[in-house]
C-alpha cells in the first residue's frame, strides 16, 4: 500500500510496490492514514516540515480501482467520493507538499499530484493523462475545480481535458503543470526530498501555510469540502501572528 517515513523535518510517503497504485478504498484510507501521521507528528515538532510523495515502479499512480468498479457505476461513484477527502487532506495540509512524480500518472492519480503544492517529474518515462474524455465518463466536478486551479493556461487545461493529451514531462513543465524535470525516477525522488528539505528548513508557521495555499485556491477547497474561513479568522490568524518586526 503505502509507508511514511521521517526523514528529519520531511516525511516521505511511498506507494510501495511495482503495481500501478490504483485508487481503491484500501489505499486511500491508507493514505489519508499517512498523511494526518505526518500532520500530527509535525504539529507536535513545531514549525519547519514538509511532505514528499513518491510512486515505486512504473506508476506514479494510474488512478481509480477501475477493476474493482468493473461496470458499476454505484462502486465508481464511491471511489470519486473516497478520494475528495484525501484531496482535501492535501489542499489542507499544514507544511510544504512535493510529489515526486516518477511514472504514469492518470486520472486520479493525476488528481493527486495536483493536489500537491509542487510536482517534479521524470525525463525518461511517465506521462500525465486525464484519460475521463477517451473512456467516456464525466469529470467529478472536484477534479475539474482542482484542474482549473493548477493548469492555469487555458489552452493547456483545454488539451488536459478535452483531448486528453498525455503529457510527457517536459511538455509539462512548458505548460506549467510541472515544475522541474529529471533525467531519472531515482534522481526525481532525491531531488523532490532535497526541495522539501529547503522548504521545511524556512520553518513556516504551518497553519499560516495552509491559510495562505486555501485563500489561493478558493474553488478547488470548497469543491472538496474544505470549509473557508471567515473574514474574521482570518484576521485573528493575522493578529496572532502580527510582529512588528515583520514590517519596516
Amino acid at each position: 500500500m503505502c509507508t511514511l517515513e521521517q526523514r528529519g523535518r520531511v516525511f516521505v510517503l511511498t506507494l510501495t510496490g511495482d503495481g500501478e497504485h490504483r485508487l481503491g478504498h484500501a489505499l486511500i484510507s491508507s493514505l489519508r492514514s499517512a498523511v494526518a501521521s505526518a500532520a500530527e507528528a509535525a504539529a507536535r515538532a513545531g514549525p519547519g516540515a514538509a511532505l514528499v510523495t513518491v510512486g515505486e515502479g512504473r506508476f506514479f499512480s494510474n488512478g481509480l480501482d477501475i477493476g474493482w468498479a468493473g461496470t458499476s457505476r454505484a462502486r465508481l461513484g464511491e471511489l470519486v467520493d473516497a478520494l475528495r477527502p484525501l484531496a482535501a487532506d492535501l489542499l489542507a495540509l499544514r507544511m510544504p507538499t512535493v510529489a515526486a512524480v516518477t511514472g504514469h500518472a492518470s486520472a486520479g492519480g493525476f488528481l493527486l499530484a495536483l493536489c500537491h503544492d509542487y510536482r517534479l517529474m521524470r525525463a525518461d518515462r511517465g506521462v500525465l493523462y486525464m484519460s475521463e474524455v477517451d473512456i467516456g465518463l464525466p469529470l467529478p466536478p472536484y477534479f475539474m475545480a482542482v484542474l482549473r486551479a493548477k493548469i492555469t493556461a487555458a489552452n493547456a487545461l483545454r488539451d488536459v481535458v478535452l483531448r486528453g493529451r498525455k503529457l510527457r514531462a517536459a511538455e509539462g513543465r512548458e505548460m506549467g503543470v510541472v515544475d522541474a524535470v529529471y533525467p531519472s525516477a531515482a534522481e526525481t525522488a532525491a531531488e523532490a526530498f532535497k526541495f522539501a528539505e529547503q522548504l521545511a528548513a524556512r520553518k513556516w508557521d504551518g497553519a499560516v501555510y495552509a491559510s495562505i495555499r486555501m485563500s489561493m485556491y478558493p474553488e478547488a477547497c470548497r469543491s472538496v469540502g474544505i470549509v473557508e474561513e471567515s473574514d474574521e479568522v482570518k484576521r485573528k490568524h493575522f493578529a496572532s501572528n502580527f510582529s512588528c518586526s515583520c514590517y519596516p
